[in-house]
């Protein structure tokens, strides 16, 4: 099997963290968004992945090729970003023979992908959700996919598309992939997967779905924060230090230095971080970052920071120096 990961996008609303890092590398529990992923792909026995980059994408393939050497990586570059359809189509030439599966980049997932992947069938992970307009959806008979809408602006379903795709007929995605840049098949201006996954419903696949009640999206701030709430939960990282008290669940890198602070709960630290004489809880503190005599609370402060001497809210990008005297 072959995991297939877009990880192009620009991440517009995690600016200014977005500036500098691609929002697949940002810092949630003990490792960046991307790593979550792929460590489970690992533990699930995946060990081939193309990567399709764009923003930033050299920052994701040193990172791919450094952290996780025993997955065959293959990266292709999506030039333009005309929706993930066409982004899935720019990564036909790695498929080869094997089956397919589409992993968000920017998500977060807790589900037993082993019972999926048993499954006889092409299938789609799907959460109910109460507004339906900002996903794409899948419409069900007989607990075989009939219709997939993307967006929709009058309710038809509430089984939302999370973002992982198990395809079995590789062939036939191609196929569709490819019908649907040839015909300039587009919803909402973008070429979209639901459109291509249409196609070959219509050609006769059957699909079906599975639920994934485990769905943690990263692409704002504040759900950012709450995935990383949801990893220190799942992991119960410890840490004990003289002068610091630790209110878990915290992560605290072995490399981050932290004097007379408070620190949690639902805390990250993150690898070479400098945390004094401070109170940090609910945010997230990322590599090289210092903070020093601040009080940070539901904060995301970027890599290589510098937040000194004033008890506030942050969301801080990477670089940036911030100092009360």
């Amino acid at each position: 099997m072959r995991a297939i990961i877009p990880v192009a996008g620009f991440g517009t609303r995690l600016k200014p963290h977005t500036y500098s890092q691609p929002k697949v590398l940002l810092n949630v529990g003990d490792k960046p968004i991307l790593g979550h992923i792929l460590q489970k792909l690992v533990e699930e026995n995946i060990r081939k992945a193309t990567f399709i980059t764009g923003y930033l994408g050299e920052k994701v393939k040193e990172y791919v090729l450094k952290e996780f050497p025993q997955i065959e990586a293959e990266f292709v570059v999506q030039e333009e970003m005309l929706g993930l359809g066409h982004a899935i189509y720019t990564a036909i030439p790695t498929f080869g023979d094997d089956e397919i599966f589409i992993i968000l980049g920017d998500t977060v997932f807790d589900v037993d992908l082993s019972e999926v992947f048993k499954q006889n069938f092409s299938s789609l992970g799907v959460k109910t959700v109460e507004d339906p307009s900002r996903f794409g959806v899948a419409v069900l008979e007989n607990n075989v996919i009939t219709k997939l809408i993307e967006k929709p602006s009058t309710p038809v379903s509430k089984l939302a598309l999370v973002g992982l795709y198990y395809i079995k007929n590789t062939d036939l995605l191609k196929e569709a992939l490819t019908e649907l840049i040839e015909k300039e098949i587009k919803t909402k201006d973008e070429f979209q997967l639901t459109d291509a996954l249409q196609i070959m419903i219509d050609k006769g696949e059957q699909v079906t779905t599975f639920p994934v009640e485990g769905w943690y999206d990263c692409g704002k701030p504040e759900t950012l924060l709450s995935t990383n709430r949801f990893l220190l939960e799942k992991n119960h990282f410890e840490f004990n230090q003289k002068d610091v008290v630790v209110i878990p669940p915290v992560f605290i890198a072995e490399t981050a230095k932290v004097e007379k602070s408070v620190i949690g709960p639902y805390a990250t630290i993150s690898e070479n971080a400098t945390v004094k004489e401070s109170i940090v809880k609910n945010s997230i503190i990322n590599p090289d970052a210092y903070v020093e005599k601040s009080m940070l609370e539901d904060s995301i402060i970027g890599s290589k920071a510098l937040i000194k001497g004033k008890f506030n809210k942050f969301n801080a990008g990477d670089s940036s120096e911030i100092e009360f005297l």
